[in-house]
């Protein structure tokens, strides 16, 4: 048996060390991997549909609310139009705020969560816990209540989906400040295509020709389905190799990323402690908010003013509104789930996917806070359309076609401004501020929600 010589061995060990070591090199140089087919765009798009999803839902299906909320029991059509009793009138306005003080009072509380709870915990959790509570609500939809309590429940869930929807929120635009620009125009434009989605399903519900029952029940389900399909499309997420590079390079430390963690047992010890070290040098040279909200308060202040133009007079002043086509007609009953509803999240859906191809007017243009304050116009415009009931104001717009316009401008610009401001903020500051700059943003976002759904309260009075 021949013998190989040992320089021959040493010289063998030596090239497979030189061949390794050179596919690491090159491996290292070639950059960001791609995502393929899309799949992080993708997910953060589904994930972007499954946040505002449930409150578009509530605040879509006023129909069936309002006609659970009718003095007489004998409610046995969506659609129908009995007198207004206090519960009914209020409603949009009620649970706008019910909507938007707890999210901003939770996208607060998650700039804290952020780096005491694992992201995955946040996003998972948040999706789990609305789904419960849209269970729930399908399940009352069988249950026989008399208006105070089924009012009362349904502000408490109002009240807890969009608690977990703040926390979600401000998770994913942290997670995707993290990542190019490009990756927060599909939460965005997740979120438009949420109320549309939203608007079709309440259309389909009154064109199925089915009792209340029956077709809130399926409405509801429908969007358990959706919110399921989130929470499978974030368990996917840790496993693509673009997300993981970006989560990974941009110091992410939470312990989601099952797959990377198991192929590599020997190092969970050492990258937990490695972890463990970044997140107390984060604290003791931590990244001052104060310093990243200078960077970027004006596109925080357009985004914040965006919303609070948007709310105040959608869907409170917006909803109220009445065809003067035909009243009592056929259109009467579609009137608002189309011309208002979905017209609104059409566009507003619109906006955002545009803001994902054009960017402009840029992030130090001045015409983009200029744009944002002269949507203010759009408020008493629309306070003119036929809004009833109505004390005050006289009607000036009649017309359904003026009024489908308005909610059209409104929407749009909604979409592409907030859009543009969201994507811009991140790319303001340095890679590590990046995630606290989408937290920040996420902020003044909810700072606007519930600006409006206070405004809102005023200007449906001046009505």
């Amino acid at each position: 048996m021949a013998v190989i010589p040992r320089g021959v061995l040493m010289c063998r060990k030596l090239l497979f060390f030189l061949y390794f070591a050179e596919q690491i090199r090159a491996k290292m140089a070639s950059g960001p991997p791609r995502d393929k087919f899309r799949g992080v765009w993708w997910v953060f798009f589904i994930l972007g549909l499954g946040t505002l999803l449930p409150w578009n839902f509530f605040m879509t299906a006023t129909v069936y609310f309002t006609g659970r909320l009718k003095e007489s029991s004998n409610v046995t059509a969506m659609g129908a139009e009995p007198e207004r009793s206090v519960l009914e009138s209020k409603f949009n306005n009620v649970m706008t705020l019910c909507a938007m003080l707890p999210l901003l009072l939770f996208t607060c509380l998650n700039s804290f969560l952020h780096s005491r709870v694992p992201e995955h915990v946040r996003v998972a959790g948040s999706l789990a816990s609305i789904l419960a509570v849209f269970m729930l609500t399908a399940v009352l939809v069988k249950v026989s209540l008399d208006p105070v309590p089924f009012f009362a429940v349904t502000a408490v869930s109002v009240v807890v989906i969009n608690s977990f929807g703040a926390v979600l929120q401000g998770s994913l635009f942290g997670m995707a400040g993290a990542f190019p620009a490009a990756y927060t125009a599909p939460i965005m434009s997740g979120q438009g295509l949420a109320g549309t989605f939203a608007a079709g399903a309440m259309i389909c519900a009154l064109a199925s020709g089915s009792d209340v029952e029956d077709s809130s029940f399926g409405y509801f389900i429908s969007a358990c389905v959706v919110i399921l399909g989130s929470l499978a499309s974030y368990a996917l997420l840790p496993k693509l190799e673009f997300f993981q590079f970006y989560h990974q390079k941009n110091g992410g430390h939470d312990d989601d990323d099952v797959t990377v963690r198991l192929s590599q047992p020997g190092s969970v010890e050492e990258k937990e402690k490695e972890n463990q070290e970044k997140r107390s040098s984060g604290e003791r040279h931590g990244i001052s908010v104060l310093a990243v909200f200078k960077k970027i308060w004006l596109l925080a202040a357009c985004v914040c003013a965006t919303f609070t133009i948007t709310i105040g007079v959608f869907p409170a002043v917006a909803a109220d509104t009445k065809t003067t086509r035909s009243p009592g007609g056929a259109w009467d009953v579609y009137f608002a789930p189309v011309a208002c509803f979905l017209l609104f999240n059409l566009s507003d859906w619109a906006g955002r996917s545009l803001s994902a191809f054009c960017t402009w007017p840029g992030p130090d243009s001045r015409l983009l806070p200029a744009l944002v304050c002269s949507r203010v116009l759009l408020v008493p415009a629309l306070m003119l359309c036929n809004v009833q009931p109505r004390l005050r104001l006289p009607v000036l717009l009649e017309y359904d076609g003026a009024f489908a316009f308005l909610v059209l401008l409104l929407a749009f610009s909604n979409g592409y401004l907030a859009s543009l401001a969201m994507c811009f903020a991140p790319k303001r500051v340095l890679p590590e501020e990046a995630e606290t700059a989408g937290s920040v943003m996420a902020f003044f976002l909810s700072l606007g929600l519930a600006l409006g759904a206070a405004l809102s309260f005023v200007f449906r009075a001046l009505v």
